[in-house]
């Protein structure tokens, strides 16, 4: 569910049942494969493919809930300020993953894919069962939550943001790190993930 901080409303953004509001990532059709909805669920298969996919509808200011479940060794994100212009690089990416494969503290559950670690140690349900996560975003202000608990808090554009991007793999993507209206994208890395 997401709730656009200017219509204050929640709306859902998966009804449960079929992939409306979705497409591909780069393509106007949601994949034929790698992709199924089933028990209530968008489930990535093991097989994989079908690459990402997005939200038909952008978003600016919002908070966004969520459920998950990987299974061991799991690798999956949530992306947010995502643009199309910037495959290689798409957005910022709130982080899903086995921890016990990510030794990296800026690899690991409700980092901020390669640029913050969590402020806090996040309480991570093991591979298997759901997680539940929120993602604020409010101006340049924003959060990610895990299981009740904040774990990270940062601000668009200020020093320490940029100085961190600095030291990613993101530092050479252009206009990584601005505040811009776009897409939720669920990412496929090839490793079996539900959301809900």
């Amino acid at each position: 569910c997401a709730s656009d901080r200017e219509a204050t409303a929640w709306k859902p953004l998966f009804d449960g049942k079929t992939t409306a509001g979705w497409r591909g990532y780069g393509r106007p059709d949601f994949p034929k494969q790698g992709w199924v909805v089933e028990h209530g669920c968008l489930h990535l298969t093991a097989t994989g493919g079908g690459g990402d996919i997005i939200t038909v509808e952008q978003f600016t200011d919002f908070e966004l809930q969520w459920e998950w479940r990987i299974g061991p060794d799991g690798n999956n994100g949530i992306k947010y300020l995502v643009t199309e212009a910037r495959p290689s690089s798409p957005g910022h990416e709130y982080q899903m993953i086995d921890d016990a494969v990510a030794p990296d503290p800026k690899h690991q559950t409700a980092s901020f894919y390669d640029v913050l670690p969590p402020q806090t140690k996040p309480r991570v349900h093991p591979p298997g069962t759901w997680n539940e996560s929120r993602l604020l975003i409010r101006g340049r202000h924003v959060e990610h939550w895990l299981n009740g608990d904040k774990v990270l808090a940062y601000e668009l554009g200020s020093p320490e943001v940029r100085a961190a991007i600095a030291k990613s793999k993101f530092k050479d993507a252009r206009g990584f790190g601005e505040k811009i209206k776009g897409p939720v994208l669920l990412t496929n890395h090839h490793r079996e993930t539900w959301f809900r």
